[in-house]
């Protein structure tokens, strides 16, 4: 859900939009990106708009930054560089800024905080924890790589849903093409034949004359079912109707939740190895889970705080796999919890795409196989008082 957060930080008064499971979590996020939250509220629009897209790349940021640093050039040449250089003018303003920031004195993640909107509280924490050991570019270089990855998984959820997609949608067009055009023309060649018709067949040419009569009236109520059956499934989309309805299918729920927790382990294994203390990276890290997820995950971090292993507390909280619970205690015992982290996100990474090219082998041909019956059936039941005609006649 989005909220509306009036906060006071170095740059005074800003107004930040936050998409949190509730009013703690957008707290929360805030707080991280150094700002003091002042007053919640949930964020509405009065009229339906589609979102305006964000034309500020900040992994391309990233990346450039990385290769000017690299290069030799101070953080604030590297900003003016890349001012310099952009043609767009939303980029071209949010360089301005952040150069204006660093002129003023500020630190480089109070001036990414004063932009949350392009910034998100992720990308700040690890840059504040670089700020400390003074390794920007390594830090940077994390950022980047957990980008790819993420990028990477959810490359393969979109490659494996197009096609069907595609099929699923070509499939309705051509039943409803048959359903509304095909089937009233024969409902009315069948009509003046007098001969009684298979019963499949005459409640099709029921559902055609019913269409011919009807037909207008049925199109303007399709229309608006249409518009507000996208209005609905838009606001569905942005809660966690999506989540909540895989999470209840045999095979895909315990999917969507490795998924959950391999991105989980990605960002604590990023921000730790960036050297932010474990209870402030699980802070960073809150708005990435659902709202099923958060009140387990904030057990988790209370029983952290009160000295137990981060181990222990994921188990307790069940925010681990068998594997994952395995290389935390190596991590822990080896104080390398960071890097263990991302050993299991890679780990459960590979297992993610395991499943999905096996969803995309088995679940073709089956939609293959629906769409043709569906279709298949409606032609033949079409067809069936020729056939029986055409025996008559012989």
């Amino acid at each position: 859900m989005l909220y509306a957060i009036r906060a006071i930080g170095s740059a005074g008064v800003v107004t930040v939009t936050v998409d949190a499971a509730d009013v703690d979590a957008a707290r929360a996020q805030v707080s991280a990106q150094s700002l003091r939250p002042l007053s919640v509220t949930a964020a509405t629009q009065t009229l339906p708009q589609w979102p305006r897209r964000n034309s500020f790349s900040l992994q391309l940021f990233s990346q450039e930054l990385l290769a000017l640093l690299e290069a030799g050039l101070s953080l604030t040449e590297a900003i003016e560089a890349l001012h310099d250089k952009e043609q767009r003018t939303d980029s071209r303003l949010v360089l301005e800024r952040l150069a204006r920031a660093l002129d003023e004195g500020l630190r480089f993640s109070a001036a990414l905080a004063a932009q949350p909107e392009h910034f998100p509280a992720l990308y700040i924490g690890l840059m504040r924890a670089a700020e400390r050991t003074s390794n920007l570019p390594e830090s940077l270089s994390r950022y980047i790589d957990y980008r790819a990855r993420l990028d990477a998984v959810r490359g393969r959820v979109v490659s494996a849903l197009i096609y069907p997609t595609i099929l699923a949608v070509v499939g309705l067009l051509v039943t409803l093409f048959l359903l509304g055009h095909v089937v009233p023309r024969f409902a009315g060649v069948y009509q003046g034949t007098g001969r009684e018709l298979p019963w499949l067949s005459r409640q099709l040419m029921v559902w055609g004359s019913f269409v011919a009569k009807q037909g207008q009236p049925l199109a303007l109520g399709s229309v608006a079912t249409l518009v507000a059956g996208f209005f609905a499934g838009k606001r569905w989309w942005r809660g966690d109707g999506p989540q909540t309805l895989l999470r209840r299918l045999p095979g895909i729920g315990d999917t969507i939740v490795t998924f959950e927790l391999a991105r989980l382990y990605l960002s604590l294994g990023m921000l730790l190895e960036g050297g932010l203390p474990i209870l402030q990276a699980m802070q960073l890290a809150e708005g990435l889970l659902t709202a099923a997820t958060l009140p387990r995950y904030r057990a988790a971090a209370a029983a952290i705080g009160r000295g137990e292993s981060v181990s222990q507390a994921f188990a307790a909280a069940a925010l681990v796999t068998p594997v994952a619970l395995r290389m935390l205690r190596v991590g822990e015992r080896s104080g390398r919890l960071g890097e263990m982290m991302g050993r299991a996100a890679r780990f459960h990474d590979s297992e993610i795409a395991r499943r999905i090219d096996f969803f995309a082998r088995a679940f073709e041909p089956i939609l293959m196989a629906a769409i043709g019956i569906v279709v298949g059936t409606i032609v033949v039941l079409l067809y069936l008082p020729i056939f029986d005609l055409a025996g008559s006649l012989r």
